[in-house]
């Protein structure tokens, strides 16, 4: 069954969007030299690659390290490297960004921290053509390229809009564009149709751009910025996973197009530290070139739909109840396209309420009808 919304999508697009996305993979980031020094920046993925040149750029800068990866030589080798070379702090998190209760470890860990993380750099993913399954059983794609990034978001958003100043960058792609029939928000498992890699690969960057719109609605007026980026066309290890023939074409024919993820790594520096994009938020960029995303990455209401599914496959991030949420919930604003309205609580950050015109308004972290919940409020 295709998407319901793709004849929707097909009359959105527009061929200027796509002959800018053309002329921007040629064209070089803009470079920041604003120092960085004291600053906490957290990045996943960071041993090898886009992760690797961008730890090593924020470090030469004068930033703090927390990296989060999966090789625990890797990171300490890592560790050593940026403390010698650069005098800074340097410390890393060992999680396999596949499961779900090592996201959620991570995201805890950091929403401890008496330090305030000024950068969040959502780096780790993952390429495959055949699909894999997580020990959740989840696929795998999806979770590394997206359902991670969305937990440890989720998880915080309290410490995070606390601080009142962050910046979140979540390495996207051009690929979300692969997706151009939209999201199949009935197989995010990918279980119902024929898997491609290229085709569940743009799914979770889709995904994972769809997020931003509800993460950027909660964070407006509080200091914190949340974007995605397209790292440009560069040479990085992504589909190492894959068997032999893919990897031999990948080195043969691929590689030798692309160009040196040095340049990601600075187009991360000028998102994270730049005054030019200060306030900037819930923009996709193409290093460092702010560019309109397809027309699925704008659809707020398949992003409020996915928020819910986000947090069932998350695995309960939060603990709710009918009656909890009844103690908590002070007003709820109903209004006339998306008016996300923070709850108070003293359960987890992040519960709150949308009302998009059309659509019943829910509990993102429960899954009620805004209906009952009215019909409480008048007993």
């Amino acid at each position: 069954m295709k998407n319901k919304k793709f004849a929707k999508y097909f009359g959105e697009y527009e061929w200027s969007n796509i002959f800018a996305m053309i002329r921007n993979n040629k064209a070089d980031p803009k470079i920041c030299d604003t120092a960085s020094t004291g600053k906490l920046v957290v990045i996943t993925g960071a041993t090898s690659g886009i992760g690797y040149l961008a730890a090593r750029k924020y470090a030469s800068m004068g930033a703090d390290l927390i990296c989060i990866n999966r090789n625990p030589e890797k990171s300490e080798t890592l560790k050593k490297e940026i403390v010698v070379e650069f005098s800074v702090e340097c410390d890393y998190i060992i999680a396999d960004l596949s499961k779900l209760d090592e996201i959620h470890r991570v995201g805890k860990e950091l929403a401890q921290l008496n330090a305030e993380i000024d950068v969040l750099i959502h780096n780790a993913g993952i390429y495959l053509t055949r699909r894999e399954t997580t020990a959740d059983d989840l696929e795998k794609v999806f979770v590394i390229q997206y359902l991670a990034s969305f937990i440890i978001n989720y998880l915080l958003m309290d410490k995070l809009k606390s601080q009142k100043n962050a910046r979140i960058i979540m390495v996207n792609s051009e690929g979300h564009r692969f997706a151009a029939w939209g999201l199949r928000l009935d197989d995010l498992n990918w279980e119902r149709r024929r898997y491609s890699g290229l085709k569940s690969y743009g799914s979770a960057k889709l995904a994972q751009l769809l997020s931003m719109i509800v993460f950027d609605e909660y964070f407006q007026k509080t200091g914190v910025s949340i974007n995605a980026m397209h790292p440009g066309a560069v040479k990085t290890d992504t589909g190492r996973e894959n068997g032999p023939v893919y990897r031999w074409f990948k080195r043969n024919f691929i590689d030798k197009s692309l160009r040196s993820a040095q340049i990601s790594a600075e187009a991360l520096y000028y998102l994270g530290v730049s005054k030019e994009i200060a306030g900037v938020s819930g923009k996709f960029f193409n290093l460092t070139t702010e560019e309109e995303p397809a027309p699925p990455a704008l659809d707020k209401e398949v992003a409020y739909e996915l928020w819910e599914r986000s947090l069932e496959l998350g695995g309960a991030i939060v603990g709710w109840s009918f009656q909890k949420s009844m103690t908590v919930i002070n007003k709820i604003q109903i209004a006339d396209r998306s008016v996300l309205t923070p709850i108070p609580s003293i359960y987890q950050a992040g519960q709150w309420a949308y009302s998009p015109a059309g659509v019943p308004m829910s509990i993102l972290t429960g899954k009620l009808a805004a209906d009952k919940i009215m019909k409480k409020m008048k007993k």
